[in-house]
């Protein structure tokens, strides 16, 4: 085993069956780790002789890596096999057939702890940023009957991951995330002031305000970064809260899809609770929602990567008219 920087394990092996090993490697990404995902599996090379010494290996090696890696492919070939996959994960199989054996080269790579605490500590409730006094339109919804109960405050929320978040807010962090790597300010400005444009209502355009604003506080006075990048940011006036996560979650170094799944969980998160407060829902009703969105912020997450600057929609009537509403509705919890 090879481990070349913090992040990448390489392992070479030698399998002698390739029959053998396509249920070995299937016996082994099945039994890793949470948070580990594997979209496809193809071995179909199957003339070798048996060997037993494939399962350990990569049993041992997948293990060994941290919570937050993710298979998209593993493809073994008759001759070679290569799959690839994004941000925090990189799985690359090569199989030379000579004779009787094979030789395979598997390359994974993993979370740092440092970053998985750090995308922690930004998506907390403690973060120190005011999360907890908006409900984006939610406490509206329940002045309206369209939220109820458990059950409608989960539909609620997972339209809104999966039909606003996914297809607005998480591409657009993930773009200004790649401008913040190559420092591109003019880039980052004008991202952002067609992202806060793009705001529905006058309360929700505040909040993102609000918390960007405070959000960059927290990043300059806990020295985030690095000078220039928070000369950059202290520049973008207004500044939008996914501009600042995104900045935040760069200067730790997070992986785009992490990063990204921290922030769908926030939001989620954030949900849940005003919807414990304002529906009202008891402590356990909160967590089912949380426990029941966890694949859709997965999804959200692959969406939102595969998703152009230009294919960003933030095209929400509803939740437009009802942030609009709450602005003048008579009783209210949230500021949004």
């Amino acid at each position: 085993m090879n481990i070349t920087d913090t992040r990448t394990i390489t392992i070479t092996i030698t399998i002698t069956d390739t029959r053998t090993a396509q249920a070995m490697i299937m016996t082994t990404i099945r039994s890793a780790r949470m948070g580990m995902r594997t979209m496809a599996l193809m071995i179909t090379h199957t003339t070798m002789p048996r060997t037993r010494t494939a399962q350990a290996t990569i049993m041992a090696t997948i293990r060994s890596a941290r919570m937050g890696m993710q298979t998209m492919a593993l493809m073994t070939m008759t001759l070679t096999a290569k799959a690839k996959a994004k941000a925090t994960t990189t799985t690359t199989a090569t199989i030379r057939s000579a004779a009787t054996k094979v030789t395979t080269t598997i390359t994974i790579t993993v979370m740092r702890i440092a970053e998985l605490t750090a995308l922690l500590h930004l998506a907390s409730p403690a973060l120190p940023i005011g999360a907890f006094s908006y409900s984006q339109g939610l406490e509206s919804a329940i002045e309206h009957g369209l939220i109820h109960d458990g059950d409608t405050a989960r539909e609620w929320i997972a339209s809104g991951l999966t039909n606003v978040l996914a297809r607005g807010e998480l591409p657009f962090l993930a773009h200004q995330m790649t401008r913040w790597r190559t420092h591109d300010a003019a880039g980052l400005a004008a991202a952002d002031e067609e992202f806060l444009a793009s705001r529905e209502s006058a309360e929700l355009r505040r909040e993102t305000q609000q918390m960007g604003w405070s959000l960059a506080q927290l990043c300059t006075q806990l020295e985030w970064g690095d000078a220039a990048r928070l000369a950059t940011l202290n520049a973008i006036k207004p500044v939008s809260q996914p501009t600042a996560f995104a900045f935040a979650a760069y200067a730790h170094d997070a992986a785009p899809d992490a990063a990204l799944a921290a922030y769908a969980f926030s939001w989620v998160e954030n949900q849940a609770a005003a919807a414990l407060k304002a529906v009202p829902l008891g402590q356990i009703a909160g967590q089912r929602i949380i426990v029941a969105l966890r694949i859709a912020i997965d999804t959200a997450v692959e969406k939102a990567l595969a998703t152009s600057p230009d294919e960003i929609n933030t095209f929400a009537p509803q939740l437009g008219i009802l942030s609009a509403r709450h602005e003048s509705q008579y009783s209210r919890l949230f500021r949004s």
